[in-house]
């Protein structure tokens, strides 16, 4: 693994959380640096980028992972998603990912190629959310 690639996956870890870039913004850099993807397991507190030639790069999140609900609640995922993409006063993403796994979210893959997110419970249930158009 490269020391760029690893550099860009730190800068978008880091820019999710400070807010200092969009997810549009993190996923045009990632996919401009040759990523696939990414997976965040709020379980293992780690956020793990996708080559699409193969190799991972597995980073530590931020901050704890905190307890996640037995529950997954699917309408509230949906609901954070649209918070999130209205970005309004008192967003954060630290804010997001508190509420997503009071939510029952154990973690989500982000999908470049299949233009989607799948927000993923401890039980396997799942919720989709496409990129916008």
């Amino acid at each position: 693994m490269d020391a760029e690639r690893i550099a860009i996956a730190e800068t978008c870890l880091h820019a999710a959380h400070d807010g200092s870039m969009s997810f549009p913004q993190i996923v045009g850099t990632l996919m401009a640096a040759g990523f696939e993807g990414y997976v965040v397991d709020f379980r293992r507190s780690a956020q793990i980028f996708y080559l699409t030639e193969g190799d991972c790069i597995d980073l530590p999140l931020p901050e704890g992972a905190g307890p996640i609900a037995a529950a997954f609640d699917s309408v509230e995922i949906e609901h954070l998603v649209r918070w999130a993409q209205a970005n309004p006063p008192g967003y954060s993403y630290a804010a997001f990912t508190q509420a997503a796994r009071a939510a029952g979210c154990a973690g989500y893959h982000v999908s470049f190629s299949g233009r989607r997110v799948v927000y993923f419970g401890r039980t396997a249930a799942t919720h989709v959310e496409h990129f916008p158009g």
